[in-house]
């Protein structure tokens, strides 16, 4: 069996989710880290008995490595991330992908010209209650769907966005969306598929800083269906996020890691479901490693195997296409509508 290493560049807090997934992977292995601060550079590697580096070209450029994950703050994972592919390496990126479309764009078309693997970090598809709505939804059993909600009532202190200067900026970590809410904006995405107009609002009600903590949008999708966005970080206490898919033979209401309403002709209620419990309502850092694990294993057969893995960087692109819908809309006060030959925006009226 291969032995795949891993390079993971960043630190932080999200990086010791993408370590412990590498850690119970058979066959993977952690080679190397970087962080600018060769302190903490340092520290981890001790304890991961690994290598280290204050500078990722370093790390990049090892012939060893294989796969390289990115979990830096996220408005370096385009630039890290393209010179992750430049040096031939399949990439595994943190959400989001970029913080705007057209980086986004550049970091598939790299990828693709170089025949590498990229995937988005967007866990929560391995989930065994998303998996079983994927199923219902591909065989269309609630029917013609009809409309499609997703809500992410989350709490943040002010502490939390003054822990670091690009918390809450537009062009380092964007806001409720692009952060938070960016995984709730894949599995709707994954469920209803793509958009054909957005209309949004944003607004910065509790918390000092230049990103939303409060978006709101209205969008239709290529096959019909409607569906309703919101996303915050300032409901007190903080609630699980909730998704609810409405068709015109049936109903499906999820919650957290939960199935909470479950009315589908023909197929019974899933049972035995057993997904980590859910995380990150009020601390980004109350998640498990399970299904990073699982998103790591799944790139590893898509390298293996030639085939797509099930998070793809078009993927990652399409929900910062919707983000950016969503915050031009809202800046210009009208409805977006995507080009059905360009896939660009254009606005309506």
């Amino acid at each position: 069996m291969k032995t795949w290493n891993f390079g993971i560049i960043g630190c932080g807090s999200v990086a010791d989710f993408h370590i412990q997934a590498i850690h119970d992977i058979e066959g993977a292995h952690l080679a190397c880290v970087s962080n600018r601060n060769e302190t903490k550079a340092k520290a981890v590697a001790e304890r991961e008995n690994c290598d280290w580096t204050n500078d990722y070209h370093a790390l990049i450029e090892r012939a060893d490595i294989d796969i390289v994950c990115v979990t830096t703050s996220s408005g370096s994972h385009a630039r890290i991330g393209l010179d992750v592919l430049k040096a031939g390496k399949h990439l595994v990126v943190e959400k989001p992908i970029a913080m705007n479309v057209q980086d986004a764009a550049q970091l598939v078309r790299s990828a693709r010209e170089r025949g590498l693997q990229f995937s988005v970090i967007s866990q929560r598809r391995f989930e065994a209650q998303h998996q079983a709505v994927k199923r219902v939804l591909e065989e269309g059993a609630i029917g013609k769907l009809l409309l499609a909600e997703i809500s992410l009532p989350f709490y943040r202190t002010q502490e939390y966005y003054d822990s670091a200067e690009w918390r809450g900026t537009l062009a380092e970590d964007g806001g409720a969306l692009m952060n938070q809410g960016i995984h709730s904006l894949d599995l709707l995405l994954w469920f209803a598929g793509e958009v054909r107009t957005v209309f949004g609002q944003l607004a910065t009600q509790t918390h000092a800083m230049e990103a939303e903590d409060l978006g709101l949008a209205i969008v239709q999708f290529k096959n019909g269906a409607f569906g309703t966005i919101m996303a915050s970080t300032s409901i007190q206490p903080g609630f699980a996020a909730s998704i609810n898919l409405y068709g015109d033979k049936g109903t499906i209401k999820l919650e957290g890691s939960s199935i909470v309403h479950w009315s589908v002709p023909g197929w019974k209620e899933p049972s035995g479901i057993h997904s980590a419990s859910y995380g990150g309502v009020t601390d980004p850092r109350s998640i498990a490693s399970d299904f990073h694990q699982s998103q790591l294993i799944d790139v590893i057969s898509s390298i293996e195997t030639g085939s797509s893995p099930l998070i793809t960087g078009e993927d990652g692109l399409r929900a910062v296409q919707l983000v950016e819908m969503i915050y031009r809309s809202a800046a210009e006060g009208v409805q977006l509508r995507v080009d059905a030959h360009t896939g660009e925006e254009q606005a309506n009226g």
